[in-house]
């Protein structure tokens, strides 16, 4: 199956702290959010449908930063948007850029960036966002 990169826009429907691995408990407001990743391993996409998954409590496996997340309760999946080229770092970049609202050292520990997980208050503003930060670094080769 075909891989890539992939951004999960998540929506938070109430406040609250959700043990997140290594980095602990973590608050998060009501909210929408937005978490990059890669599926260019085995399975290529299908990771999205194991988040999926997990958000719909389907599957208690917990592999990722995004896992603990997608786990609570108050939190589903809205959208998801991807690109087939290998540009995950550079999507998660020019959205801490474009947005801010960067958890700190949320889905990046096998990288250099600062987070891989945005919040914004505003859906049409993240969601423009995502789009955007796909189109720019597809398009720049990352």
């Amino acid at each position: 199956m075909a891989g890539g990169t992939y951004t999960l826009v998540l929506s938070r429907a109430s406040d609250g702290a959700v043990e997140v691995g290594a980095l602990g408990p973590l608050d998060f407001p009501a909210d929408w959010y937005a978490y990059t990743g890669s599926a260019l391993g085995p399975g290529g996409f299908a990771r999205v449908d194991r988040h999926r998954a997990v958000a719909r409590g389907e599957n208690d496996a917990r592999h990722w930063h995004v896992d603990y997340l997608l786990g609570d309760p108050a939190t589903s999946v809205e959208r998801v948007v991807t690109t087939t080229a290998d540009i995950e770092c550079a999507v998660a970049r020019r959205l801490v850029d474009a947005v801010g609202g960067a958890v700190p050292d949320f889905g990046c520990s096998d990288c250099g960036c600062a987070s891989h997980l945005v919040g914004c208050a505003e859906r049409a503003t993240l969601v423009t966002a995502v789009e955007r930060a796909h189109d720019g670094a597809a398009e720049s080769g990352g």
